[in-house]
């Protein structure tokens, strides 16, 4: 009798336990994948008005950092850019500078929050001939 039990109780726990794991298994399939908070790059030989990829910002503090550039020109100009319908929002424009000194130094710029939505950043949207190469940047979100 109180094996019959205990096989009862067994397979009691198994119908329990595969139920479980298909709720959480279709749970896992529904649910979207997190957002990721930063991504990295390189840009070589870049023109003017170039665009980078777009990313979709749910929204706070936007960082844009460049390391290591190498131009024909002074400078790089960095500015953040809302993708919509229609002509896209400009924010604020970041002069980069400092990530010319060495191929290890870094500029940054920061922009407030904007919004949720796509974003992306122009550079040197105004220069005329000019060619940028990053060894390295990151945007954080």
């Amino acid at each position: 009798m109180r094996s019959t039990r205990l096989a009862g109780l067994r397979e009691s726990g198994r119908r329990i336990g595969t139920v479980g794991l298909g709720v959480a298994a279709v749970l896992g399939i529904l649910t979207p994948p997190a957002q990721a908070a930063s991504w990295s790059s390189s840009l070589t030989g870049v023109m003017p008005g170039y665009e980078s990829r777009r990313w979709y910002d749910t929204g706070g503090t936007t960082t844009i950092k460049f390391t290591g550039c190498v131009s024909n020109g002074t400078g790089a100009e960095v500015r953040l850019r809302k993708d919509t319908f229609g002509p896209d929002p400009a924010y604020t424009k970041a002069v980069f500078t400092q990530c010319f000194a060495s191929n290890t130094s870094t500029s940054t710029g920061n922009w407030s929050d904007h919004g949720s939505g796509d974003y992306y950043f122009a550079v040197n949207e105004a220069g005329v001939n000019l060619v940028l190469t990053v060894r390295s940047l990151t945007v954080t979100y």
